[in-house]
């Protein structure tokens, strides 16, 4: 599972939001979005997967390699992140 911890008004999530998008288009993978800033529970899951190595979003975190991205980055890395 691809997911994506972001904070509404982040502007760097923001700047990520058109290459998740590209992502799940071009490719075929869905990532799940979860929003930590207003809501506990997810907040509570992102410091689960993070473990202390981000603490900021946005967070991405792929399930089965366990790689991670913290911040904003290029395509070609969120694309490799995501196995492709």
């Amino acid at each position: 599972m691809l997911i994506e911890f972001y904070g509404e008004e982040c502007p760097h999530c923001e700047n990520m939001a058109p290459l998740v998008e590209r992502l799940e288009k071009e490719e075929g993978v869905h990532v799940e979005k979860l929003e930590i800033w207003h809501d506990e529970g997810n907040a509570r899951k992102m410091e689960a997967y993070d473990q202390g190595s981000c603490g900021g979003v946005p967070f991405f975190y792929n399930t089965e390699t366990k790689e991670c991205i913290c911040g904003e980055d290029a395509y070609d890395t969120l694309k490799k992140w995501a196995g492709k």
